[in-house]
């Protein structure tokens, strides 16, 4: 479905992406003020200070939106290696006296008047430098010299800066930038020595002797209820809140399992929260929600002409699509666990902004897509 805007000269816009993307919002603001209200009153005597800043985020992200929907994507492919370098160099910036250290981690700069992640900005920072990259090696890049390895050592760089703040955002770029190599035509026989060079530094990176509770997290995703009191705890009270929700949930607000039982219950584990409060059929409802947004993301890479936005487009759809999907999987205990918000909905400013930027570039895209009865 597209609106079509053609007295300011304009073309179709994605309405279902640009709607389903609101609801996640909205919904997000909603389940963020729940699961955040034990918290706030402990720290802050406030039970509205999360919400407030969530709110605020929400009404900046969508102007930003609005913006990038108006202006031309095009532009982004001119200023793609500067873009690149910037969120590169934001991401360096950690390791110098703005970078801080919260909850045993440093992943935020501290600018004064508030904090942001890097890693958020090196993400869409990535995906736009590597379709333009993608774009003037469309020739080239089933080969290995001119094709296979700059594409590499551009994944590389991009989550080798990350992975020193978070392995799970690493990997979701790493996922995202893939995804982007396959569709521009990758030769698939490289895919043997990259995937072996993958699992190698998969490994090495769970074992890190300076990062003990990564692997401590995969023992813990073999068998959570062996040590439910320690490493399995996060997982097993997930499963409690997910278990407890049944079909219908415990109603919005009543959920047990925020009041300190889940840390991080309205970042990393909100999802754990819908399904408590909201059951099954509302978790239900933010998944088919996702689908529409991955849906609308496809069509417009398939139907829009130009191969920078193709690849452009591609890009945002796979980042949103891996993150929803590693957030939701860690949720579930489908896979170990890790620090990954849910695009839309989880706390954070920084996320938020970028997020509903790169929407605003996919639905800047979608203007120049002929949709005829979609």
């Amino acid at each position: 479905m597209a609106i079509n805007n053609k007295k300011k000269g304009k073309g179709a816009v994605d309405f279902t992406l640009f709607l389903s993307v609101m609801m996640l919002v909205f919904i997000g603001i909603i389940m963020v003020f729940s699961a955040s209200w034990p918290e706030s009153m402990m720290k802050f005597g406030n039970g509205y200070y999360f919400l407030k800043k969530q709110l605020v985020s929400g009404i900046l992200g969508f102007f930003v939106l609005l913006l990038c929907m108006n202006l031309d994507y095009k532009i982004y492919k001119k200023f793609s290696f500067p873009i690149y370098i910037l969120s590169i160099i934001s991401g360096l910036l950690l390791f110098t006296p703005l970078g801080v250290e919260i909850k045993g981690a440093t992943r935020w700069l501290n600018l004064g008047f508030t904090t942001i992640m890097p890693s958020d900005i090196i993400k869409i920072g990535s995906v736009i430098f590597f379709a333009a990259f993608l774009t003037n090696k469309r020739d080239k890049i089933d080969s290995l010299a001119h094709g296979t390895i700059p594409a590499l050592v551009y994944i590389g760089i991009s989550c080798g800066i990350i992975v020193a703040e978070d392995l799970g955002t690493a990997i979701t770029l790493a996922g995202t930038m893939m995804a982007m190599f396959f569709v521009a035509g990758m030769k698939l026989f490289h895919l043997i020595p990259l995937t072996v060079g993958a699992m190698g530094a998969l490994w090495y990176a769970v074992n890190d002797p300076d990062h003990p509770h990564r692997i401590k997290r995969i023992t813990a995703f073999r068998d959570p209820f062996a040590d439910k009191l320690g490493s399995g705890w996060q997982v097993v009270q997930s499963l409690y809140a997910l278990g407890s929700g049944g079909l219908f949930g415990l109603g919005l607000g009543k959920s047990r399992q925020k009041f300190f039982y889940i840390s991080e219950s309205y970042n990393d584990f909100i999802f754990a929260i819908i399904g408590e409060e909201l059951g099954l059929l509302g978790a239900l409802f933010v998944l088919i929600l996702f689908m529409i947004v991955i849906w609308r993301g496809i069509v417009i890479s398939l139907k829009i002409e130009d191969i920078y936005g193709c690849f452009l487009a591609t890009g945002i759809t796979a980042l949103v699509a891996v993150q929803s999907f590693i957030h939701i999987a860690v949720v579930t205990s489908s896979i170990p666990t890790t620090g990954i918000t849910l695009p839309f909905i989880s706390f954070g400013g920084t996320s938020l902004i970028i997020n509903m930027a790169a929407i605003g570039i996919l639905l800047n895209i979608s203007r120049h897509v002929n949709f005829g009865r979609s």
